[in-house]
């Protein structure tokens, strides 16, 4: 499975975590199984974040280093995980 369909098939699973979450509420189900699914689709997305950072520090920072622009790619990895953390 390429890095694509990886991100596409864990986005999924995530949309379908979430949509069980949004029911369990609407249903005022427990709030422990509330938030055991909850973290489940944060999982996934902690995943995803993790394949696209990975694809974009092989392909897009790898480029921007053997140019040069060594300050650029680190700012931009970094202001991601600012606005991320922040």
């Amino acid at each position: 499975m390429d890095s694509r369909n990886g991100v596409l098939h864990r986005l999924k699973i995530a949309r379908g975590h979430l949509d069980k979450v949004i029911n369990m509420v609407q249903d005022d189900e427990y709030c422990i199984d509330i938030l055991t699914q909850s973290q489940a689709v944060q999982g996934q997305l902690s995943e995803v974040d993790a394949k696209i950072l990975e694809k974009h520090l092989s392909t897009c920072v790898a480029d921007a280093l053997k140019k040069g622009d060594n300050k650029n790619a680190v700012n931009e990895v970094v202001k991601v995980f600012r606005r991320g953390h922040g």
